[in-house]
């Protein structure tokens, strides 16, 4: 929580992505929103009016770059550009979810690189800090030329799976070779071993992995992941699991895209547990009894509180 004095050049916005964890950090650091009209024409084209006076204030704008991912990117940028044309102090973007951050390199020709084009468009448009979360690929910091606070949510999710469920008999996962790293540091933080799927071709989902590097059987198994998305690669994760004899199955993410009816396939498999952060919001209707919500509206608040204040937020990702 932050006081008046503390606050006072602090101007904190929400966009129409995830107003729901704006407003869970605006609690945070007992700052309102900031006033902002935002209308969407027919056409869908975007319009946003700022309500008020933010010259010489820090900004800070939270906008997930989700589903519609490229509305919601224009809606980010049409409200940059907004902030920069009312003489803020500086432009501060909070992107819970990172969109087209799948698309870090050129692995063929005449290929874009989709997640570099959206940092010069950030940097071009005078954004002068970057928040985000979990990126898919860390190196993606590198494309800019400006700070990027990248925060992770392993240590609450790590957490809260000490605190709700018994982790006596468990055993860490990683979905594939690309994984490992990921699992081999969750794992330490809630002290268990880690054991490996033997999928050697994870990019093609048609390709079903059949054995296990480790042993699962008879154990309360923790696949971790990032990225929750069609939902195939965890429930095909969960069927092998299950063949080699794990008991149960949980799997542990950041960012729930669940795109088309991913949540109704997750209803329906052998996975017993989906452990997810807010970093998106999950509408109503894809919400069901195996999702288990863990917000990072904390993590973000304590970052805005400690940049403002000119502060070191290193220990927040280490």
């Amino acid at each position: 929580m932050m006081d008046k004095q503390e606050s006072s050049n602090l101007k904190l916005f929400s966009l129409n992505s995830n107003k729901e964890l704006a407003n869970k950090i605006s609690s945070h650091l007992n700052i309102p929103l900031g006033k902002a009209t935002i209308n969407h024409f027919s056409d869908g084209e975007i319009k946003i009016t700022i309500d008020e006076s933010i010259r010489g204030d820090e900004v800070y704008i939270i906008q997930s770059l989700s589903d519609p991912i490229n509305t919601n990117i224009m809606e980010l940028m049409i409200m940059v550009d907004a902030v920069r044309r009312t003489s803020a102090k500086s432009i501060n973007v909070v992107i819970p979810y990172y969109s087209y951050s799948r698309s870090v390199n050129k692995s063929r020709s005449r290929q874009p690189i989709v997640v570099k084009m959206l940092a010069s468009l950030f940097e071009n448009a005078g954004v002068t800090r970057v928040i985000t979360l979990d990126l898919h690929s860390p190196q993606i910091q590198g494309f800019f030329d400006i700070p990027v606070d990248h925060l992770k949510a392993e240590k609450l999710l790590a957490k809260h799976l000490e605190h709700h469920y018994d982790l006596s008999n468990s055993v860490v996962v990683s979905l594939d070779y690309d994984g490992v790293a990921r699992a081999r540091s969750f794992a330490g933080l809630i002290n268990q071993t880690i054991a490996i799927i033997d999928n050697r071709d994870p990019n093609n989902l048609s390709n079903i992995p059949t054995s296990i590097i480790g042993d699962v059987n008879g154990k309360d198994v923790i696949v971790v992941d990032d990225i929750v998305d069609s939902g195939v690669k965890s429930i095909m994760s969960a069927d092998v699991l299950k063949q080699h004899g794990a008991k149960s199955i949980s799997i542990v993410s950041t960012h729930p895209v669940l795109s088309g009816n991913a949540s109704e396939k997750i209803r329906n498999s052998k996975i017993d547990h989906v452990i997810l952060t807010d970093s998106i919001y999950i509408p109503e209707a894809k919400m069901n009894d195996k999702l288990d919500v863990v917000s990072v509206s904390g993590l973000f608040a304590k970052a805005i509180k400690l940049i403002n204040e000119n502060k070191s937020v290193g220990h927040l990702f280490k």
